[in-house]
Order: structure tokens, then C-alpha cells, then sequence
């Protein structure tokens, strides 16, 4: 499994030969990638509706969404998707196979609302655990990206407990989500061997030194990337 983080919240994640894009926003300070040099991935994964994860959906809307039915319909009449999983969408709790990948969607604690000329709800804020197999099993290597959230104790209860992610990637910037001591309160709590920070230094209140995280997170292994780096888990 080959991970690639493009700034902010933006990854793109390989699984065998499938090719997962998730909140694909390119206008941040840590990558030289337009959307167009990108390559249109098999699936699109949304974690919520705020623009700085949705912004650049549009360029790839040839690929499948991967989003609750909210953010399908948002996205099928402002970006012109027309594929979902599902045909609509998915939601909290569900698994689905995309490829060679297996999707589960988990809960975010965030607010979801789209903000334009008439404001959308959007519902639940989410996040992914990507697998190569079944997200239970053992012999299975597991991605948990929380998304945009605050610490919950889902992390430990459902995701750590269940799901046992092998890494896990959540936001340490702040004000808008869990800061870095949170963040790695939460790493510990899921059990994963491998960390990934995201979502910061984008926005001056997210401006944060990633060795703060490092030093509060007590059993992974902390691995702060490079934007456009691929890193093979």
C-alpha cells in the first residue's frame, strides 16, 4: 500500500491497482501540483463539505464518489459526478469495496455545512479505514485517515478496538480540529504502529510545528512527509 500526501488533507493512497484520491484540494502552500497534473484516480473519497477538501473534486469527476449521499448530490450537481458507490453514496458504519480496496466509513466529530450563494447541509462529518482486504482481519494492512475531527473516544472504542488500523493519519493543527497533544492522544488510543499529521500549516490559525505531535504521540512510529513523497506502508 503506497501513500502520497499532497498538502493539507490531500492524499492519494494505491491499493494493489486501485488508486484512491481523498479531499483533493491543491491551493495549499505544501505541493507544486495543479490538479491537472494529477492523474484522474478509480474513486474520489470526500470526507466533508468545506471547501478545503472539496475544492478541486471537479478536476476528477470521471472517478467514483466516495461520500455520503449528501455530498453525492452536492457533488453530482455542482461537479457533474456521476458515479457513487452504491449509486448514492454511503454512510457512517458501512463498508464497501472500491477495486482492490475495501472502504469504511467512521464518524468525524465536525461540523459539514457547504457555504455558498445558499447553504447546504451536508450531514455527518466522516472518516475512511482503507484496507487490502477485510478491515478486520489480522493479515489485512489498515489506513485510518480521521479526517477534519476533535479527539473521541470512537478512536479508541470502535476504530482501535475493531478495526485495529496499522496507521493512522489525523489533523494536528488546531482551532478547526484536535491540535497536536490531542492528535496524539488519539494515534495512541487506535493502537496503529504508523502516524501521518495532516492538516496544517495551510492556514496561518493551523500553523504548527509537526515535532509537537511527534513528542506527544507514545507508541507509533511518526512519520512527518514531504508533500508528493510517495512513502510505502
Amino acid at each position: 500500500m503506497e501513500l502520497t500526501w499532497h498538502g493539507h488533507s490531500t492524499w492519494h493512497v494505491t491499493v494493489g491497482g486501485t488508486d484512491l484520491l481523498i479531499d483533493p484540494f491543491f491551493d495549499n502552500p505544501k505541493t507544486d501540483l495543479e490538479p491537472s497534473d494529477v492523474d484522474t484516480p478509480d474513486y474520489v473519497l470526500l470526507t466533508h463539505g468545506h471547501a478545503d477538501h472539496i475544492a478541486h473534486a471537479g478536476e476528477f469527476a470521471e472517478a467514483t464518489l466516495v461520500a455520503t449521499p449528501e455530498i453525492v448530490s452536492y457533488c453530482q450537481a455542482e461537479f457533474g459526478f456521476e458515479d457513487a458507490v452504491g449509486g448514492m453514496g454511503m454512510n457512517l458504519g458501512g463498508t464497501v469495496e472500491c477495486g482492490d480496496a475495501t472502504v469504511t466509513m467512521v464518524r468525524a466529530d465536525h461540523t459539514n455545512g457547504i457555504m455558498t450563494e445558499y447553504d447546504v447541509d451536508a450531514g455527518m462529518s466522516a472518516g475512511f479505514v482503507i484496507a487490502d482486504g477485510d478491515p478486520t482481519a489480522s493479515d489485512s494492512t489498515t489506513i485510518y485517515n480521521a479526517g477534519d475531527t476533535a479527539l473521541m473516544s470512537e478512536m479508541r472504542d470502535v476504530i482501535g478496538d475493531h478495526l485495529e488500523p496499522d496507521a493512522a493519519i489525523v489533523p494536528i493543527g488546531d482551532h478547526f480540529t484536535m491540535g497536536p497533544k490531542q492528535a496524539g492522544v488519539a494515534v495512541d488510543w487506535t493502537g496503529a504502529d504508523h502516524a501521518f499529521p495532516q492538516h496544517y500549516d495551510t492556514f496561518p490559525p493551523i500553523e504548527q510545528d509537526p515535532a509537537d505531535f511527534e513528542r506527544a504521540v507514545s507508541d507509533a512510529d511518526v512519520h512527518v512527509l514531504e508533500a508528493d513523497e510517495p512513502f510505502e506502508l
